[in-house]
């Protein structure tokens, strides 16, 4: 089994407000954003299926 990533990086984001924007024009998240210790984090699955990590700095 082969596990591929992609990974799209941008500076200066903020996933809490980014959540916000997504979920007013109906993207499903696995959950609302979390504190880790790498930064805030929101979860969601594209049309499909492959899963997205919004991810801003702490």
């Amino acid at each position: 089994m082969r596990l591929r990533c992609t990974a799209l990086v941008v500076d200066d984001y903020d996933a809490a407000a980014e959540y916000e924007r997504l979920v007013a024009l109906g993207v499903e998240f696995e959950g609302p954003p979390r504190v880790a210790a790498h930064g805030t984090v929101a979860v969601f699955r594209d049309v499909a299926g492959n899963r997205w990590d919004l991810l801003s700095g702490p």
